[in-house]
């Protein structure tokens, strides 16, 4: 097909539709951490244009085959050419000593842990590691390289843009591809930094051997040999014969139980609100409330020793009808790539 009219204009060539393993962006920078790198893609730009096209991109689903390992994303993105333009972002890795600094500094305050584990990323989470004189986020232009493979010579171009969106999103429901885009697993972080708040002297050792420490946990937890288990480790019954270990020292005090229905049915689920990466149009009150109350309900009449009420056939249906809303939540849910 010719790209010139008739009066001698070229005419850019009609824009390929998404691919179907396309990734569509619904919302970004939905949590702090989100926003964060958001800024960080809006600090190294001089190209609203392309932001605002970049964004349509995403949003589309013409980004797609997402990779992220350290120090690099790759993605493509279909735009007007047959063949999708390859993208490339580049974020240096950080060294084991900064690692190692960064990770004493988060074990030393218990809120830091508790948030991680929970799959939050603490706000102050930075403070951690700009004591091991780095930044976890990019803190400057230059801290991100990006490459295209389409003519535009602007940086961020809106294929870089766009990749950068979804990146955002991905960031919003797991904020552990932040460490891993820095060079450490969410397991690597996760065991290392349970080992500094063990007391541990080999704490301060690489996170290595903090990374080797928790394999040999977990091995031991499963029942599986393993030459590097550490022998001091192991529970010492002192003061006591092993086999008075699970015997009360007193009489225990009397238990009163009371397996009374609660007033109103899903007050916690209401109370908790939507997690911030929600997507379903319904409340998880309204998508999860009807099964919790029909398995409340046969776990108390089970304790109580009483005939159910309710037909099997309703609570299978009521179990049936929230199990098709999630995974019809599910499917609506953007696809990583």
């Amino acid at each position: 097909m010719s790209r010139w009219d008739r009066w001698g204009w070229y005419k850019a060539p009609p824009k390929r539709p998404p691919p179907k393993q396309g990734i569509k962006v619904k919302k970004t920078g939905a949590t702090w951490w989100g926003q964060r790198w958001l800024a960080a893609l809006e600090q190294m730009s001089d190209y609203s244009s392309r932001l605002k096209r970049g964004r349509s991109y995403a949003r589309a689903g013409r980004t797609h085959d997402l990779a992220i390992k350290p120090g690099e994303v790759t993605a493509k993105v279909t735009g007007s050419r047959a063949t999708p333009y390859k993208v490339r972002v580049t974020l240096e890795v950080l060294g084991e000593t900064v690692w190692r600094k960064a990770i004493a500094a988060m074990a030393r305050k218990s809120q830091f842990a508790a948030e991680l584990l929970a799959g939050e990323m603490p706000r102050d989470i930075d403070n951690a590691f700009e004591e091991a004189g780095a930044s976890l986020f990019p803190a400057k232009p230059a801290d991100l390289e990006t490459a295209c493979s389409c003519p535009d010579w602007a940086n961020p171009c809106k294929h870089v843009a766009a990749t950068h969106y979804v990146l955002g999103e991905a960031f919003d429901r797991d904020p552990f591809l932040l460490f891993e885009l820095r060079g450490r697993t969410k397991m690597q972080v996760l065991d290392a930094l349970r080992a500094a708040r063990s007391g541990d002297p080999r704490a301060t050792a690489e996170l290595s051997v903090a990374t080797r420490k928790g394999r040999n946990k977990r091995a031991r937890e499963s029942g599986q040999d393993h030459e590097d288990v550490n022998p001091s480790s192991r529970v010492s019954l002192k003061g006591i014969a092993p086999a008075d270990y699970d015997k009360a020292r007193e009489p225990l005090p009397a238990l009163n139980l009371s397996f009374e229905a609660p007033p109103v049915s899903g007050a916690l689920l209401r109370q908790f609100g939507k997690p911030a990466t929600w997507s379903c149009a319904e409340a998880p009150a309204e998508l999860l409330g009807p099964m919790i109350h029909q398995a409340a309900e046969r776990a108390r009449r089970l304790a109580l020793a009483e005939a159910a009420t309710v037909p099997q056939h309703d609570t299978d249906a009521a179990a049936a009808g929230a199990r098709s809303r999630g995974q019809r939540a599910t499917r609506e849910r953007p696809r990583e790539g």
